[in-house]
């Protein structure tokens, strides 16, 4: 059975999750006004991800006997300056998921909460995965600089994700 600390914290978690889908959907948004097509599906792909990272918690604490409180969806920014700034923002918003992902299993381990240790160990090692590949991609686009020629190579890799997964 959860704590109402927990709980409180795993339905902060939860609106994070939910947050970080609409934000990769405004990315994406973007990348369809900007005719970048594979990057716009790659974050649709990314969006879908976080719905599913928000959905493991979800489920997480109505197995555990909690219950789910939503909350509001803040509106994410709608305008970006180029595929590098949004790659860039997409880092850094993974690497505060992160930090919120840490805090919670401190809290979790402060609560001696041990089911939601080990419920976490899964979000941790995600988190690894998704920074990286954020960084790899802010480090292709900084190769790439303003040339339209690798730009589009990467933008038609980009719309792989689905095939070939990050």
């Amino acid at each position: 059975m959860l704590n109402q600390v927990m709980e409180k914290a795993l339905n902060t978690q939860i609106n994070l999750e939910f947050s970080s889908a609409y934000l990769y959907l405004a990315m994406s948004a973007y990348f369809e006004n900007e005719d970048l097509a594979g990057f716009a599906s790659w974050m649709k792909h990314q969006a879908k991800e976080e719905t599913e990272h928000a959905m493991k918690l979800f489920d997480y604490v109505h197995s555990r006997g909690g219950r789910v409180v939503l909350q509001a969806i803040p509106q994410p920014a709608t305008d970006f300056e180029s595929p590098l700034s949004v790659f860039r923002q997409a880092y850094d918003h993974e690497c505060m998921v992160s930090r919120s992902i840490h805090d919670l299993y401190d809290l979790a381990v402060k609560e001696k909460d041990h089911a939601t240790q080990v419920h976490l160990h899964w979000f941790i090692e995600e988190q690894v995965e998704e920074e990286a590949t954020a960084q790899a991609i802010v480090a292709k686009l900084e190769m790439a600089g303003k040339h339209q020629g690798p730009m589009f190579m990467l933008d038609r890799a980009m719309a792989e994700r689905g095939i070939t997964g990050h």
